[in-house]
This record gives C-alpha cells, structure tokens and sequence, in this order.
C-alpha cells in the first residue's frame, strides 16, 4: 500500500513553502522595480524618471510639445520646423524605423535619438554604431560645437559610439568613444542626434551640472517638439519581428548550456559510488537491537506506516512460529505451509484458532489496532510454544504431517 494523500500532501509542505516563499519574492522585487518604470521619460509625468519637468520648461520658452504614440502621427508631424524626440528607439520594429527614417530625412527637421542601440543606429543614423556601455556621470564637451559650449559639463553615458560618417559632431567622450553625436542631413538643414543616456531629461537629473542647459538647446531649436514614446500597441508594429523566449536570451546559451550539463554529469560520476561486488564494513560503533527497533519504531508513527509497521510485526511472528513449528524458512511466509502446521500445533494443545487473518491479514487502520495486533501475534506465539516436548511437525509440498 503506498502513502496516502494526507501523507503525500505533509511530504510536500516544504516543498510547496519554498515556492510560495520565492513567489511573495518574485512579486515584491516586480512591484519594486515596476515603481522604478512609472512613467518613464514621460512628458506627462512628476516622477524621479518622467519629464515633465522638461517639457514645462521648453512651453516656458515658446516650444510647443505633442505628444504622440504611433509612428503614423509621429511621421506626419515631420518637418523644417519639428524636432523629433524619440525615447525609446530600440521598440521599433524594422517598418517603424524605415517609416520614420523616409518621413524625416530630407525634411530639414532635427530627429533625436535616446540611447539608440545596433538596430536603431543601423536606419536611423547610418554611419553610427553602439560600441561599448559607459557609466552616467558628469563629463566635460571635448568638442566645439556651440551648444556643448554652452551647457558645459553635463552627465552623460549609456552608449558610447564608433562614428564614420562625415561631418559628424562629437562630444562628451568615454575612452575616446563620443556619448552624444550630432549627424548633420544632407540638406545642411536637418540633423540627427543621438544621445547615450536618456539621464539629464529626468525629473531628479534636470537640475544638475549643465543638463537642463544641453537639454533644451538639443529639444528647443525648433517651435514645435513631437514627444514620441513608442508602444507595443501601435498599429504600425512589426508583429513579424516578434521575440520569442529563445531570442531574448544571451548569444551563447546552449553552448553554456551543454557545458553545464557536462560539468553536472562529471560530478556525478566524481560523486558517485564505485560499481563492484558488496564489502562487509563493521558498524564504528555497537547499537542495541533494542534502540535499533525503537528508532525504527518512532520513524513508522512519524509516518504513519502502519502498514509496514504491521508487516514488520507479523513477519517477525511467522518466522519465529516456522522454528516452533519445523517448517523451513521459505514456507514461513507461504500460507499453505505455515498454516496447517500451526493449526496441528494449537489442536494438539487444545486451541482451536484462524489464523489466516492474524498472520497474513490486511493492515491495522489505526495505531489501537496495530496495538492490538502485536498483542496478538506475541500471544499466539506462546500459545504455540508448547507446555511439554512435542514432536515437531514434519512438513513437505503436500503439507503437515
């Protein structure tokens, strides 16, 4: 008989407090870091991360801000007069990009870029590449254009870029790599601006060293800014180009994977038992037959067991009964041998007894009955022994005799 639901449910109780533990952490450590995105770079909003405090400073000046959450109404306010800020250009698909690259080059407009990554930088700013990460901090201009000049030392990082194009404006380096890039189109009007970090337009950063300064020179040349915050639910995604679980992980994973997996199996085979015949070892030290039982004893009840408990106690008898009786030790578990025996036994010493369901009977169904059965088995077992020699029976395949 295997362990009941009961049984099977207290086993698992660890197991199931471990996982809810682990699930109350995933959760609290979610709730914490979703605080962190609420409104992100959001012209709209008051927290550390948004920007609205940005954006109320380019109205103060004359700057009109929209806005938008689709590449369609993004590309058609493009124009002479319009500066693009996009937040967040790596949620483009490869359509968004090429849409707004076609609506914005040539148009005279200045498209700027946050923390565009390999496949923004690719359509949106050709002849820039991500190169290495960088650390957010305050740094010098390193170069002449007029409105690093002018704001100073301001704190940038993220991406740092490798630049081929020409004429290309670089400023605000990290080992020799620019954190702000300036593309000029090929109208001489236009141009294209990638900043590294998106840092010196939030709330909490706006006021520190120059970035308020280099903030509103980049977003206030122009009358109109179209404040793009790019969303999954736009129209205009690239459902094609969806990521699965598998291309969100790192290059490299099944190669770290299968080495893993190496590694485990070494171990294990390190860890394992050497295969060979059984060597008899001797116990360090000696441990009475009797605490031996009464350990075993206490890990039946802690368990419930009472079914091997049972078992224990009733082959203990059969063996015990099959050398009173003479039959040999392979029929002491048989029925059919054992039983005859034992009822030629009792019969001789004037009992008469069943003891089928005694000796190879169901198992208790609580502790007073297994109780119960010990009792039984211990005094069947005197009452088998008997008062004076008798001869033993002879038992063969055909049964006593």
């Amino acid at each position: 008989m295997g362990p009941t639901l009961g049984q099977r449910l207290r086993r698992a109780r660890g197991l199931v407090i471990g996982v809810l533990i682990l699930f109350l952490a995933a959760t609290a450590l979610a709730l914490l870091r979703s605080g962190e995105q609420r409104g992100l770079l959001d012209p709209r909003s008051a927290e550390p991360r948004g920007s609205r405090a940005t954006a109320e400073l380019l109205k103060e000046r004359g700057v009109e801000v929209t806005v938008a959450t689709t590449t369609e109404e993004t590309s058609a306010a493009a124009g002479p007069d319009t500066t693009i800020l996009v937040t967040r250009p790596d949620l483009l698909g490869p359509g968004q990009q090429a849409t707004l690259r076609s609506a914005t080059s040539g148009s005279g407009g200045r498209l700027v870029l946050l923390g565009a990554g390999q496949d923004a930088t690719r359509t949106l700013a050709p002849g820039v590449r991500p190169a290495a990460k960088a650390a957010v901090e305050a740094r010098e201009p390193r170069c002449s254009a007029d409105f690093a000049r002018r704001a100073g030392r301001a704190e940038l990082g993220g991406n740092s870029y490798a630049v081929s194009a020409d004429r290309a404006q670089v400023c605000y380096p990290h080992d020799g790599l620019p954190t702000l890039v300036l593309l000029p189109d090929r109208t001489g009007t236009g141009d294209t601006v990638l900043l590294g970090a998106p840092d010196p337009l939030h709330n909490n950063r706006l006021a520190e060293e120059g970035n308020a300064s280099l903030v509103l020179q980049l977003l206030g040349s122009r009358d109109h800014l179209v404040w793009y915050l790019p969303s999954p639910a736009d129209p205009a995604a690239d459902r094609d180009d969806e990521k699965t679980v598998l291309d969100l992980l790192p290059a490299g994973w099944l190669y770290g994977a299968l080495q893993l997996a190496l590694a485990v199996v070494l171990a294990a085979l390190w860890r394992a038992r050497r295969l060979g015949p059984l060597v008899h070892e001797d116990l360090p030290v000696a441990v009475h037959a009797s605490e031996t039982t009464e350990g075993r004893a206490r890990l039946y009840h802690q368990t419930h067991s009472r079914d091997r408990a049972a078992e224990s106690l009733r082959h203990a008898a059969r063996a015990r009964l099959a050398t009173l009786l003479g039959v040999s030790p392979r029929g002491a578990h048989t029925p059919e041998l054992l039983l005859p025996a034992l009822d030629t036994r009792l019969r001789a010493n004037g009992d008469v007894l069943d003891a089928l369901p005694l000796l190879f009977g169901r198992p208790p169904v609580d502790d007073a009955a297994l109780v119960r059965l010990a009792d039984a088995l211990d005094d069947l077992v005197s009452r088998t022994s008997p008062s004076q020699p008798v001869a033993p029976a002879r038992v063969d395949k055909d049964g006593p005799s």
